[in-house]
């Protein structure tokens, strides 16, 4: 039988549809979500503390709001979102728990996630373990020192002769309150809100010119703020145990506030800036590098989260102020934009090692008992061999700054008075060794780690623990070798002064031995930045302004080594201008607002520069013509071209006063920048001498190799442990410890961005 035709493909359709329907069904694959972008602008991501953050989400085009759903872990946080004032998709997201807390945003089609890391509001973020027997004030709430914020007002009086903030009562408000008009254009009353809080265990302060009665939220902040910040500081160098003051005048710390001249915080909130201030980044309080800019971070992102982004940092300070500034932007670039410095001081070890030369002179210079027979000093040939005009500074530096700060048994605030065997009280020597010590050392001590046990003192075995390792030597310096060369001493002073210098333990008592220092706390200081090679301060735009010394352990010369090291590091200078005046220490009482005028204006060129050329190169190219170095003319003072034709101050008659004095290592032969703090050795030779004219006696020579069994210093090499300082170190958690720090992770995505305009990002990512 003939099949008809056209049903044989019939039957074959048939059968394969018949196959196809009973085959199992095969999931079909959805296309993939595009990407939303989430940004964390008020902080790093994984360091963000006391729970909440600032968050936006990127719309893209054909996205819309209504559209999108944020989560963070399980929780739905979309109420906190809207579109703001700006177009941004923004909300404040708050009750995020400790640790990791994955934040994700959907819409249909799209998909993004970030991961934000909280931390207690009490710290710590990247500094490791708190230090114990910390004594909160009464009215904290916890154990981490936390309460609630609290908020008062200030006012700017129309009274010339009170040119600081007056308080200011709503209830009764005074009738001389004076008006201002922002750069941005806006006139306001001049009145301020106060926020003082609690932060890392410590104060802070936020101040805002501010409309009493009106809302402020981040996203719609009051039109006076102009979204840049100036972070005040202050002087010395200290430990403390309990919270402190927030220091807001120019030379908080070191000089009492000039009368009839208005702060340069003043003038920046009259001009539409927030200012900021932490008790922990006043290094009298606190001088721990690492510490300091925790609190600033935690700090800025306060700010951020309650008033709104930023555009740009300026900080501002005298002497520690200055340490601050230069070590934090040195160690934890982004903080700052623009520094301005005065009673200048690039670090506080380099200083400290200075200072600790001054003391151990001291000590020998001021007892002619231990002058050996024949030998005697003038103040003149003393002064010489510490490299200054007048030994007046030695001790100035000595009584004033060093040994309240290196001392362990100074009575700092929040220790109480030694108990025999109770280790919540001050440390003794002799009856509690391990108690709280106060030396600024110990407060770096997650930076310079403990002392090995092969060198613990009776004290450090009866603790049971290292002390903070000692970051400078003295072995190998040759004390006055400079003034030996030229004449101004004898060699039986140059020997009598270096057999019987000696050194100091790490009690900071006097021993007869050289200071060894420990090598892994000499090698992290560098490491850390607590010694400041200035190797990432070309970030940052620098005012510094200062005047001659009287003899008050703030030479301008300090000035000139943050010069020598930015040249060494960078090849110039020309991110920094120096101003030299006649007024002493701060160079002119008007310079702190002048240089914080003129910064704002610098740091204003480099917003608007929208070029690719990187940071570096725009904070010299748009610098304003007019911020150039300065020096102001006055008796004994004049100006003279330098190198590169700019002018430089220099001494005029040799009858006045000098305006850089020297050190006892750069007298020794130590290099212009006094970086050097435990040099490498070289052979004692008798004919290194020879050129010089200097002949010793057989005893004088042979002491001398007995003082320098294994030779003296070379100052041709770098240090020991010398280099440059690692960036965003984090020294452990609350429980562990990572002595020197490790590198932080690279930051997260879309992170930090409400810290700084678009011209200056990216230093937070260094």
């Amino acid at each position: 039988m003939r099949t008809r035709p056209g049903l044989a493909p019939l039957a074959l359709v048939i059968a394969l549809l018949a196959a196809l329907l009973a085959a199992p069904l095969l999931p079909v694959e959805a296309a993939p979500a595009k990407r939303l972008t989430i940004e964390v602008l008020s902080n790093r991501a994984d360091l963000v503390s006391s729970g909440d953050a600032l968050v936006a989400v990127r719309l893209p085009r054909g996205v819309r709001a209504r559209s999108v759903e944020v989560t963070v872990g399980d929780r739905d946080v979309t109420h906190r979102f809207k579109v703001r004032q700006d177009g941004r998709f923004l909300g404040l997201v708050k009750g995020l728990r400790l640790g990791r807390n994955v934040v994700r945003a959907t819409a249909p089609g799209y998909a993004g996630r970030t991961v934000i890391t909280n931390h207690p509001n009490g710290g710590p973020i990247f500094t490791g373990p708190q230090s114990e027997h910390y004594q909160c004030q009464e009215t904290a709430k916890d154990a981490a020192c936390n309460e609630r914020a609290t908020y008062s007002f200030l006012y700017k009086s129309t009274d010339p002769s009170q040119p600081d903030l007056q308080p200011y009562d709503r209830k009764n408000p005074p009738s001389d309150v004076a008006t201002t008009t922002t750069d941005q254009g806006v006139e306001v009353p001049f009145v301020v809100r106060k926020e003082s809080g609690y932060q890392d265990r410590d104060r802070y302060t936020i101040l805002q010119l501010f409309r009493p009665g009106k809302a402020w939220r981040p996203w719609a902040p009051q039109r006076q703020w102009n979204h840049k910040l100036l972070i005040t500081h202050g002087g010395n160098c200290g430990a403390s145990y309990a919270p402190g003051n927030p220091p807001l005048q120019d030379y908080s710390g070191t000089l009492e506030s000039v009368p009839g001249v208005t702060p340069s915080y003043v003038t920046a909130l009259g001009s539409g800036f927030a200012v900021v201030s932490t008790a922990l980044a006043n290094t009298g309080h606190n001088c721990s590098v690492a510490m300091e800019a925790e609190s600033l971070v935690m700090a800025k992102e306060r700010l951020v989260e309650k008033y709104g982004t930023l555009r740009y940092t300026i900080g501002t300070g005298c002497s520690g102020g200055s340490i601050a500034q230069h070590t934090v932007a040195n160690a934890y670039p982004g903080i700052y934009q623009g520094l301005v410095t005065t009673c200048s001081y690039p670090d506080t070890l380099t200083a400290g090692a200075q200072f600790a030369d001054y003391h151990l002179l001291r000590l020998y210079f001021e007892d002619p008992s231990r002058w050996a027979p024949g030998v005697v000093w003038n103040p003149e040939q003393m002064a010489l061999v510490e490299g200054h005009a007048s030994h007046v500074n030695a001790v100035v530096a000595d009584e004033g700054l060093y040994k309240a700060a290196l001392n362990p048994e100074t009575d700092c605030p929040g220790t109480k008075a030694p108990v025999a065997g109770d280790r919540s009280t001050r440390y003794d020597s002799d009856i509690n060794p391990g108690g709280v010590r106060c030396s600024a050392l110990d407060i770096m001590g997650n930076q310079l780690g403990p002392r090995p046990k092969s060198v613990w003192t009776p004290q450090e075995k009866a603790a049971g623990h290292g002390f903070a390792g000692v970051p400078f030597a003295n072995t190998g310096v040759q004390y006055g070798l400079g003034a030996l060369e030229q004449g101004l001493i004898t060699p039986s002073q140059f020997v009598d002064l270096n057999v019987k210098v000696g050194g100091l333990n790490v009690d900071n008592d006097f021993r007869d031995e050289r200071i060894d220092g420990d090598p892994a706390a000499i090698a992290r200081a560098y490491r850390t930045g607590l010694i400041n090679e200035d190797n990432h301060l070309d970030q940052v735009a620098i005012i510094n302004h200062g005047g001659p010394d009287p003899g008050a352990a703030h030479d301008y010369s300090h000035a000139f080594w943050t010069e020598e090291r930015l040249m060494a590091d960078q090849g110039h200078t020309d991110n920094r201008v120096m101003w030299f005046g006649p007024a002493p220490l701060i160079g002119d009482p008007n310079w702190a607002n002048e240089a914080f005028v003129a910064m704002d204006r610098w740091l204003t060129a480099v917003e608007k520069d929208h070029g690719s050329a990187p940071l570096t190169k725009k904070i010299v190219q748009d610098k304003p013509a007019d911020v150039t170095d300065r020096c102001t003319e006055a008796p004994g003072i004049e100006s003279v071209p330098g190198p590169d034709g700019e002018p430089v101050c220099q001494q005029s008659d040799a009858e006045t006063i000098q305006t850089r004095f020297s050190t006892p290592r750069q007298v020794a032969g130590g290099p212009k920048a006094n970086d050097n703090v435990a040099c490498n050795l070289r052979p004692l030779d008798k004919a290194d001498y020879a050129p010089l004219d200097v002949a010793f006696t057989d005893d004088e020579w042979a002491t001398l190799q007995q003082v320098f069994p294994n030779g003296v210093c070379d100052w041709t090499v770098p240090g020991r442990g010398q280099g440059p300082a690692q960036t965003w170190l984090r020294y452990g958690t609350a429980t562990k410890h990572v002595y020197g720090g490790r590198n932080l992770p690279a930051v997260p995505a879309h992170s930090g961005d409400g810290w700084a305009s678009p011209s200056f990002r990216g230093l937070i990512r260094h």
